[in-house]
């Protein structure tokens, strides 16, 4: 007999525990680096696709007074990776007819400001820097580089529907962030 046969078979448990807590510490690794990682694909690969906007009912027609600026306020779910937010964002809406309107983003073309209807002198006016815009979104006055952006909207159903989207303020091109 060997002498050194009982001291083998503890060593041989303990090289099996070793790697057997190995491997468990392993799976668990790769395990924790996909969740994480998950989100991060996710997010490369809906940027690399283009991103499809939502539509959010607003409003009945028939509730729409006609020819007067109705500022109209909405939730809006706004998904990152796992993150989900509920934001409140709000358009401007002018029915010209039972099926026409224009509907306008809030936000001033400037510097992004949130600009309120004036009804006294029938303007969108910007409080913070003077921009000033007729009841068609042209400029008036100001420092603004281009009109008021306008909004998609479609109608379904004798309700108002609007697809919320921002562009970069302080240029005179449309363009979506």
């Amino acid at each position: 007999m060997d002498k050194d046969s009982p001291q083998k078979a503890p060593e041989e448990a303990t090289a099996a525990r070793r790697r057997f807590l190995k491997m468990v510490i392993g799976i668990l690794a790769s395990l924790n680096g996909l969740i994480v990682g998950i989100p991060f694909i996710k997010t490369l690969v809906t940027s690399a696709q283009e991103k499809k906007l939502p539509w959010f009912r607003l409003a009945d027609m028939s509730s729409l007074p006609t020819g007067q600026p109705v500022h109209l306020t909405f939730e809006a779910q706004i998904e990152e990776a796992y993150i989900r937010e509920t934001s409140l964002r709000s358009v401007w809406v002018i029915k010209h007819s039972p099926s026409d309107l224009t509907v306008y983003s809030p936000i001033c073309t400037h510097l992004g400001c949130h600009f309120a209807w004036n009804a006294s002198t029938a303007h969108f006016e910007c409080p913070c820097h003077g921009s000033i815009f007729d009841i068609d979104g042209k400029v008036l006055s100001g420092p603004a580089p281009r009109p008021l952006d306008t909004l998609p909207y479609k109608i379904e159903k004798g309700s108002l529907l609007v697809m919320w989207e921002q562009y970069k303020a302080g240029i005179a091109e449309k363009i979506s962030i």
